[in-house]
């Protein structure tokens, strides 16, 4: 009796474990169904992104010019962005400037959005349109114009003077003071749409029931904009604090073409520091050594920022 009852348990767990196995294959060939669609982007990023952050990391820890020999350096490279002040200079131009791409941009953009958002009218597709109309236009062009807005014959100081505020005109991107705020203002004008479509599309999706609760305990509108706009948008505004930040960091069409880093070291970024050290000076295991310092600051900030705005369980 006790051998039977031995065998009926254990044709018992041959049947379980015989029906376990293909629950788990389907599982594992559901969890490979993603990898499968992805499979292709993966494949582009690890060639075109992966694979030259593989290859500038390589190259500085070497001496090289970009044509002749090159000669082993160790850690010299990056012992140079310490010890150099410009370069120094221009990482804490870039943290600086997230300011202007980032958190102006998305205070403006979460204000216009929520007056927009109240106060709906016809002519709204057209604002939205010039809203966003900078974020879609070339930067070397935002650029170009905005240097010749900004000239010493421009319009920003013919206006001045015609308000009667000549004594305030300046050579504004000559000047050693106001070149980093007048590139900064121009960051500004173009991340400010993005952020204002980003977080005018998140309030469309909160839920009007939200708003009735809220006036029907006495809130005003900037109680209502507080604790059911703000609460509302912690995803839109990650992800506008995501892409600005990393415009931020990664910035060069702009200063490139309004200043070119000057005057003197005054609105030096990486970008343009990574040119000039590889197209102008010839250091291509300096400009890789700080790309890479750049781009490990970069991911650092992102992982900081994923990790306040990501949504508590």
């Amino acid at each position: 009796m006790a051998d039977s009852l031995s065998n009926r348990l254990a044709i018992r767990d041959r049947t379980v474990v015989a029906s376990a196995t293909p629950v788990r294959a389907r599982r594992s060939r559901a969890r490979l169904v993603p990898l499968l669609y992805t499979a292709p982007a993966l494949l582009f990023y690890a060639a075109f992104v992966i694979a030259p952050w593989l290859h500038s990391l390589w190259i500085s820890f070497w001496d090289w010019n970009g044509i002749g020999v090159a000669t082993w350096a160790g850690l010299d490279n990056y012992r140079e962005i310490l010890a150099d002040p410009a370069l120094r200079l221009s990482l804490i131009h870039a943290f600086g400037l997230i300011l202007f791409y980032s958190v102006i941009p998305i205070c403006f953009g979460l204000v216009l959005a929520s007056l927009v958002a109240n106060v709906p009218w016809k002519g709204m597709p057209f604002v939205r349109t010039v809203i966003f109309l900078p974020q879609i236009l070339p930067l070397v062009a935002v650029g170009s114009v905005w240097k010749l807005f900004f000239d010493d014959d421009g319009p920003f100081n013919t206006l001045l003077g015609a308000v009667g505020l000549s004594d305030l005109t300046r050579a504004w991107l000559g000047d050693f003071t106001w070149a980093y705020p007048a590139v900064g203002v121009v960051g500004t004008w173009v991340s400010t749409g993005l952020c204002f479509l980003l977080l005018y599309s998140g309030i469309g999706k909160i839920d009007p029931a939200l708003y009735e609760a809220a006036r029907l305990d006495g809130a005003g509108a900037v109680h209502e904009f507080w604790h059911v706009t703000v609460p509302g948008l912690r995803r839109e505004l990650s992800v506008a604090a995501t892409v600005t930040v990393i415009a931020a960091l990664a910035s060069f069409d702009v200063v490139y073409v309004m200043t070119g880093g000057g005057p003197g070291e005054s609105t030096m970024v990486p970008g343009v520091a990574i040119y000039r050290l590889t197209f102008t000076a010839g250091q291509v295991g300096t400009a890789c050594a700080l790309a890479v310092v750049l781009s490990l600051l970069t991911c650092a900030v992102m992982f900081a920022l994923n990790r306040l705005t990501r949504e508590k369980p």
